[in-house]
């Protein structure tokens, strides 16, 4: 069976990987399609993601969708032939965020394709993956594999808006256009945000933002641009570039929400800092997700605009052409990988 294997920067390779078998409590599943995601992008382009450097060969990709093959001894899970989406996240569930219920900042936890420990977690870009049954989500009816790709990013952008408090009535800012971007947006809509605007430099890439449901649209680093708001209640940081953490910083209003959202780039970033004191302003983290995968699951299943945000579906055979294809984001929003046949 064909995997991608990232081997260091700028080195992914599509390999014929070995075929896996269920452990106990385990299940395998068919994998259709996997989302290519930034992290994925940044294993590909510069060798880690934040911090976390490849130190061996890893499978990458966490936003996989498919098809139940076989259940191990004691496993508890969805029958084989049943259409599944994988949670991507093994929490350790003995720490003190894992009793809190913080599961998604676990300091033990497994996640797919994430070189955060050694060895690393390989991932799930291969055509058959063994995974704890568990963490496999039955789709809803209606919703196909192709759409329920996206339930791993709209579960971050739904973390994201949780994390930001109650939206409803609000104006939201989000900085960043990117397929987290623009599920954020998606987000804030279903959680009632009264107006959303969205930055970013691209022009194209703030088309898929409107078609997420943004209301205004503003070119990044254009200070003529008429969409500039004065203020706003809730900025959501998605660009992962300081740049972007300074505009929310800037525009929110006085006690407002600024949630950081995009993965920094390593080491120290510019802060406006004396803005948090003198406006009071509450800055939140927001890493991964937990229970708001099962909530994605169900938003997608309710609405089909999330279809116009996949740019386009390759063959795993062309993975390369499909890497580069999502870090052009004047030709893509969200690409997946396709593993039939």
């Amino acid at each position: 069976m064909l995997g991608c294997v990232i081997h260091g920067r700028g080195d992914l390779r599509v390999e014929e990987l070995p075929e896996p078998e269920p452990g106990p409590g385990q299940a395998v599943v068919a994998v259709r399609h996997g989302g290519v995601c930034g992290s994925d992008l940044h294993y590909w382009r510069h060798g880690g993601v934040g911090d976390f450097r490849l130190r061996e060969p890893m499978v990458l990709g966490h936003e996989v969708v498919g098809t139940v093959v076989s259940l191990g001894a004691g496993a508890a899970g969805p029958a084989p032939g049943t259409p599944v989406a994988v949670h991507p996240a093994t929490p350790c569930g003995l720490c003190p965020e894992c009793a809190q219920r913080r599961r998604n900042v676990c300091r033990d936890t497994r996640y797919l394709g994430s070189a955060a420990r050694f060895p690393h977690v390989q991932g799930a870009f291969a055509a058959r993956i063994a995974v704890p049954a568990e963490q496999l989500r039955p789709l809803p009816d209606g919703l196909g594999l192709r759409r329920a790709a996206l339930a791993e990013p709209l579960s971050v952008a739904l973390h994201a808006v949780r994390r930001a408090g109650d939206v409803a009535g609000r104006h939201v800012l989000v900085t960043g256009a990117g397929p987290i971007g623009c599920l954020v947006v998606a987000a804030a809509r279903a959680a009632g945000a009264a107006r959303i605007t969205v930055t970013d430099l691209l022009p194209e890439a703030l088309g898929y933002a409107a078609v997420a449901g943004a209301d205004t649209l503003v070119r990044a680093g254009d200070p003529e641009d008429p969409g500039w708001p004065a203020e706003v209640d809730v900025a959501v940081e998605a660009s992962g570039a300081a740049a972007g953490l300074d505009t929310c910083l800037r525009l929110v209003r006085r006690g407002g929400v600024v949630v950081q959202l995009g993965m920094l780039p390593p080491g120290s970033s510019p802060f406006a800092g004396n803005l948090l004191v003198s406006r009071e302003i509450e800055l939140h983290g927001a890493f991964r997700f937990d229970t708001e995968f099962d909530e994605a699951l169900r938003l997608l299943a309710a609405r089909g605009e999330f279809d116009g945000l996949i740019s386009a579906v390759v063959p795993v055979r062309a993975a390369e052409e499909a890497f580069a294809l999502a870090a052009d984001r004047t030709r893509s929003c969200k690409v997946l990988l396709d593993f039939a046949g």
